[in-house]
Parts: C-alpha cells; structure tokens; sequence
C-alpha cells in the first residue's frame, strides 16, 4: 500500500443524506466528481445505523465511475463515530475512497481515525489506502488548523464548514454561507487561513454549504471568492448547484489553450539558455509559468481537459 497522495477532482462535493437509497441512486447519478454519502447532520438518530446498511449496499451496487466515493460520519463526541468507520469500512471495501470527518479540533482526531483505518485495511488486506477529508466547523479547529492540515499523510483534504463555525463563532446570519448585511465577505479570513494551511501541507482546500440553493447567482459569487482565494471546489446540497461548481471551479478552454503556448514558448525560451521572454506583449517567466501550472494546468491535466 502506497503512501503517495492521490489526485482527486473536487470541484464539487455533493452532500447526500444516506438514509435515501433514491437519493444516494441519484448522486451516483450525477455529473459531481465528488460525492459523500451523509451519516451526520441529513440522519435523524434513530435512522444512523440503518444508514450504514445502505450506504454500503449504493456503494457496491451502483456505477460510480469517475467520482470519489467518500462517507461523512458523525463527530468522534457521538456514539456513532467509530461504529461508522467500521462498519463502513467492511462493509464496503475497494468501494470506498475516503472517510469525510467532521467536527475536527485537534490533530488527534484526525489521528485516531487514521489508527482505525491501518488497522482495518491490515485485517481486510485492503490494497489501496482509504483517504480522510476533515471538517473545520469550530473555533477550535481553526486555531488548530495548521497542525491538523499536516497530522497524516492519510489526510487529503480539508473543508471550511461555515455553518457549524458561524454557531461556534456565535455570526449572526440569515442562511448558511450568506454574508448579508456585513461590509464584504465575512468568511475572507477563515477561508484563507484554510486555503493557507492546506497549500502548506499539499492537501486539497474546499469550501462549505451555500443553504440558499434557489439563489444561483449568490452561490455562484461564493465559488468566485473560494476559488479565486486558491480552493478546489465548494458543497453542493442540492442537485441544482453542481453546474455552477463545475464551470466556476474549472479552467475555460481559453484560458488552457493561452497558458499551454505560453508554456511551449517558455519552454523553448529556456531552451535556449533565456530566463524571460516577450510572447504577446506579455513578459513570461519561471514565475508565471509557475503561476500557471498551478491555477490552470494542473487543473486541467486532472480534469482531463
């Protein structure tokens, strides 16, 4: 088992509650590249352990070819918590591809479900790692947030969840994800400060829930801000958000095709012993092909584009 990081697309991360067998067969359905099944906030608790059941039979029987396939269990505070992981695990093997945290406050959470897993893949002889996604929801996990971004190589992926973190912070706002009434964008600073320690750690940065979802225009200026700020991707809790997240959070065709002939001409610019050259009117350099392999590139290349 290797300990490399994989690469996985996460421009949209679709939240499907796992006790709907309907909808877990809709979002394996669907255009989202990232999908997590919910154990947490969309089950009522009388509902969880039957959740597990058909989280594992959607995970096994239906196609989810081209989507990482994640389940979002409840906070290590629960009795739910290690039973989910469990449970989940066995049940559904190969067929998982991360575990999805939530509450996290400290690097020791993210450890204790990194033991877990080890140890269930030893006993299953799994032969790919599964991965952890960590959900910043309180003040405490973004004071801690640097030393959790680089806890585990397991851990893939970090996502701003700004409703919890509103109710932690004790913000004032109508509707998850909305800033109205505040002179700017009252998520800049816990946005970047996670976009900051996962860049930092080489780890994936997401940002969380928009509730408002038949507001398109308002979710659409979120991606804008996330995606501009260095995120991959942003939640979608309805179906109806997916396109928005796809297009925003993706390269235009343009812009692949300018930054590939910048990179050629770099290229044999540097070939014949140049440091920067002229293409366009435009000066090029190591610095901005740098800049351009990491905001469209890369992205590319992943997206297959």
């Amino acid at each position: 088992m290797t300990d490399r990081q994989p690469r996985r697309p996460r421009r949209v991360q679709l939240s499907t509650p796992g006790s709907s067998e309907k909808m877990i067969q809709k979002a394996s359905e669907s255009k989202a590249d990232h999908v997590f099944l919910d154990l947490e906030d969309a089950v009522a608790p009388s509902q969880k352990r039957d959740a597990r059941k058909k989280i594992v039979e959607g995970l096994k029987s239906l196609n989810w070819t081209g989507k990482t396939r994640c389940v979002r269990i409840n906070d290590l505070t629960t009795e739910y918590a290690f039973e989910d992981i469990i449970e989940v695990v066995e049940g559904a093997g190969e067929h998982l591809d991360t575990i999805m945290m939530t509450k996290v406050l400290t690097p020791a959470d993210v450890l204790f479900a990194d033991k877990l897993l080890h140890q269930l893949e030893k006993k299953l002889k799994l032969k790919r790692r599964i991965g952890l996604e960590a959900l910043i929801e309180e003040v405490e996990g973004m004071q801690n947030v640097d030393a959790i971004a680089k806890s585990t190589p397991r851990l893939e992926c970090l996502v701003f969840g700004m409703g919890d973190f509103s109710a932690s912070m004790g913000v004032n706002n109508k509707n998850v994800g909305e800033t109205e009434g505040y002179p700017g964008d009252i998520w800049h600073y816990a946005r970047f400060r996670l976009i900051m320690a996962c860049r930092a750690a080489g780890i994936d940065p997401v940002d969380g829930p928009f509730a408002d979802f038949k507001n398109p225009d308002a979710y659409r200026e979120e991606c804008t801000r996330s995606m501009t700020l260095g995120a991959v991707g942003k939640w979608a809790i309805h179906p109806s958000q997916i396109d928005i997240a796809l297009e925003v959070f993706s390269p235009k065709a343009e812009d692949i095709a300018r930054a590939r002939k910048l990179e050629k001409a770099y290229a044999e610019a540097e070939a014949k012993g140049l440091g920067a050259i002229n293409v366009d009117g435009i000066m090029v350099d190591v610095a901005s092909i740098r800049i351009l392999r990491n905001t469209i590139l890369n992205k590319a290349d992943l997206f297959g584009m």
